[in-house]
């Protein structure tokens, strides 16, 4: 029998905390007051997307040794695009985004983020990124207020 590689075990720890969080999304009580999309209905898409993403990466076929060369030649690289560096630009960006969504609002916090992300991760046709970005945003954010009704902070733009 061939061992776990580093993928098999992280997605076996995410399926695992995937059931606990769906089995927790089917807890979450409705609403007396029937409604199109009930409060339950986010956490357990977000459940079952992560449980059929672990699955996904058990049966990846790209072992440690099929690492890009990023990762393996990572002390050559330049400090800010070093693997560690990555993870704590992520987090500070992800954190400066949960800090600036109400003052700035979720449209323009979520496509600096997405924006600037993606920018910092090499992606380099800035037409395409804005555009993309803003697109997603958008959609996100018509899908969150006017099909589930949930509020977001405007922020800066009146709309």
């Amino acid at each position: 029998m061939k061992s776990m590689n580093a993928n098999k075990i992280i997605s076996v720890i995410i399926a695992l905390i995937s059931i606990a969080y769906i089995w927790m999304a089917y807890q979450i009580p409705q609403f007396p007051i029937p409604r199109p999309v009930d409060s339950d209905l986010f956490p357990k898409v977000l459940g079952f997307s992560l449980l059929i993403l672990s699955i996904l990466l058990f049966f990846d076929k790209t072992g440690i040794s099929d690492a890009p060369a990023e990762t393996v030649e990572g002390d050559r690289l330049p400090w800010y695009r070093r693997p560690t560096m990555k993870v704590v630009v992520t987090s500070v960006a992800i954190a400066a985004y949960a800090l600036l969504l109400v003052p700035v609002g979720f449209v323009l916090a979520s496509l600096s983020l997405c924006f600037g992300l993606a920018l910092y991760y090499g992606y380099r046709n800035h037409l395409v990124n804005f555009v993309s970005s803003f697109g997603v945003v958008i959609v996100l954010y018509l899908i969150m207020t006017r099909v589930m009704e949930v509020y977001l902070p405007k922020g800066i733009i009146p709309y």
